[in-house]
């Protein structure tokens, strides 16, 4: 019987993750004229990603215990049991396509896809983006403006040379 994940175990794509997830709340901060913030979490976890956020590995185990019946999703958070269903979903397609490719083959070529959304829910990315933002002020230094933590938004305000965009 194959554990899950433990939680609190560091992703192995979490920087790129974080990029990922940045890249979606700079195209939506960048397309508004007014600004909720209790609506921006909800919309970017909702907008497409650019893969699926899981190593070939987890997703390989997973899919393949999937496959076998071995594994019960209904332990799982939705959000993650709903990306593990498209994967199996995506898998099973490729399969009858490439019928030479192993499971491992086959998960790495989908997680490689993009991803329809981010499969988390708005408070989770509420907190990556506030500690992105924080990251990005103790580089880049503070600043009066409550959107700081971006450049874009510096861009989309004629303040792309501003001065606390110099590192320090």
């Amino acid at each position: 019987n194959r554990k899950m994940k433990h939680k609190g175990a560091i992703m192995e794509y979490s920087k790129e993750r974080m990029d990922d997830l940045m890249r979606a709340y700079d195209e939506y901060i960048s397309s508004c004229d007014y600004i909720r913030m209790s609506e921006v979490y909800k919309i970017i976890v909702n907008m497409p990603s650019r893969r699926f956020w899981v190593s070939d590995i987890r997703a390989a185990l997973i899919i393949s215990a999937m496959m076998r019946g071995k594994t019960d999703l209904s332990t799982m958070c939705p959000l993650k049991k709903e990306m593990y269903e498209e994967i199996y979903n995506r898998v099973f397609k490729l399969q009858e396509e490439c019928p030479e490719l192993t499971i491992s083959e086959l998960c790495a070529k989908v997680i490689a896809q993009p991803a329809p959304k981010f499969y988390l829910t708005p408070g989770s990315a509420k907190v990556m983006v506030c500690k992105a933002r924080k990251q990005w002020i103790q580089d880049y230094g503070s600043c009066n403006f409550y959107y700081c933590c971006r450049f874009v938004i510096f861009q989309s305000m004629g303040l792309a040379n501003c001065r606390h965009l110099r590192r320090k």
